[in-house]
């Protein structure tokens, strides 16, 4: 119990940070900037992110793995990351330039495309090395390689934009910042200085891979779903609408760090767990708290959001609110999946996610092209919740069979739950 305990308080200040550094950068910039600026820098940091997602090639989440089953020594799991990642960082800055330039609508702004793909081979080294961390159980350091890139990310913006006016560029900047900052701690902190190495052990480099490609391909087809309106939206419709939407899925994110906080945990401990389908069961009334919690949230938050967006956006950003509410009802079903998910991903088990990801993001396309046209910003969200309604039912129907629990054991609640799920939880 104490072990767990401990881990989620201290997860659930990092995570707390995180979303109070990031919402106040949002503040900044949406405040000083206004719904056409802030669509360019949604627009220009899109194929960033994905390719930070994509292009880590799910070397965190097999590290993990890797670590946590205790199958090689460390230091060649370390060697293995810091060859990896030196040619992923190549490929992803590649790939990120090409596709702002040739598909973004913002791509003729060569130095703003410059700035926006800055942070991608850092933000690599840093996701590759949070993956020793958590096979390690680490959860105290892994903690800070979150909030203290969002700490510096705030103070940079504070500085950049509200100080020096330096605007969208001062904005992009300052994505650099944190993850920088961080690259250089851990070249020390983690060794990973002796870890660059010309001996290749191929076997350990080809197994790492081959999971870490599947985790990689699972967590690309993910975030395109969340991803998918923003590249959308660049390209149908106008820079405020893209300007606004982006307001409201910022907004919608911040509920996602609930399930998020017991993920990070769950994943870890999923990693190591000798009963799988013991921890399976744990899992699940970590699920029932999540679902009831983000569930109250976004209720309060539905009626709440035209003030709340008034008093951390400003007025311009009024039309987010719609965009809000619509994306609500995705969000709470979309539980479901961000923390049974991690349960699976704990278990090497990456692949099961697509099976409903790869549905949902079909659809999600059609939709989005169907409706932004019509509804510009509110169109992008009602697609999205609808392809999130989809992704959840099919997950719960494939996670059920994966890990051998029926649906209506997943699905039942009842006040014992409370009862019993600190007292499991803290049991490996």
């Amino acid at each position: 119990m104490a072990s767990f305990i401990k881990d989620l308080l201290s997860v659930g200040l990092s995570k707390g940070g995180v979303i109070v550094f990031t919402l106040l950068s949002h503040v900044i910039i949406a405040r000083k900037l206004g719904p056409e600026a802030n669509g360019v820098i949604a627009a220009l940091n899109v194929y960033p992110a994905l390719f930070i997602t994509f292009g880590s090639l799910g070397i965190s989440q097999a590290t993990t793995y890797f670590v946590g089953q205790n199958q090689h020594p460390l230091e060649d799991i370390k060697k293995a990351i810091a060859q990896i990642w030196v040619l992923s960082a190549i490929f992803s800055v590649i790939c990120c330039y090409l596709l702002i330039v040739n598909l973004s609508n913002s791509g003729d702004k060569i130095l703003l495309v410059y700035l926006a793909i800055l942070p991608v081979p850092f933000s690599l080294f840093v996701t590759y090395n949070s993956g020793i961390f958590l096979g390690k159980n680490n959860i105290g350091f892994y903690n800070k390689l979150n909030w203290i890139p969002a700490f510096l990310t705030l103070i940079s913006n504070a500085l950049l934009v509200l100080g020096f006016q330096y605007d969208i560029e001062g904005a992009l900047i300052s994505s650099f910042v944190g993850y920088f900052f961080m690259f250089v701690v851990l070249l020390y902190i983690n060794g990973f200085l002796k870890s660059l190495s010309f001996t290749i052990d191929f076997k350990l480099l080809k197994a790492m891979i081959s999971l870490g490609i599947t985790y990689a391909i699972a967590l690309l087809i993910i975030n395109l779903n969340y991803k998918l309106d923003v590249i959308l939206l660049d390209k149908l419709s106008t820079n405020y609408e893209l300007g606004i939407y982006s307001k409201g899925a910022n907004l919608m994110e911040y509920l996602w760090q609930i399930p998020m906080l017991l993920s990070t945990i769950i994943f870890a401990r999923s990693a190591v767990a000798k009963d799988g389908k013991a921890f399976s069961m744990k899992v699940i009334l970590l699920l029932k708290i999540s679902f009831a919690v983000v569930s109250i949230a976004s209720l309060i938050l539905f009626f709440l959001s035209p003030l709340v967006i008034q008093l951390l956006f400003g007025s311009a950003f009024a039309d987010s609110t719609s965009v809000l509410r619509i994306l609500l009802p995705g969000v709470v079903l979309l539980t479901i999946f961000k923390v049974l998910n991690m349960d699976l991903a704990g278990k090497g088990l990456p692949w099961i996610s697509m099976k409903a990801m790869v549905p949902a993001l079909l659809l999600n396309v059609i939709l989005n092209v169907i409706f932004i046209p019509s509804f510009g910003a509110d169109g992008a969200a009602m697609a999205s919740t609808i392809s999130y309604t989809l992704a959840s039912i099919l997950f719960l129907y494939h996670y059920s069979k994966a890990v051998e629990i029926s649906i209506f054991q997943i699905a039942k609640f009842s006040i014992n739950d409370l009862n019993v799920l600190f007292e499991k939880i803290s049991k490996r």
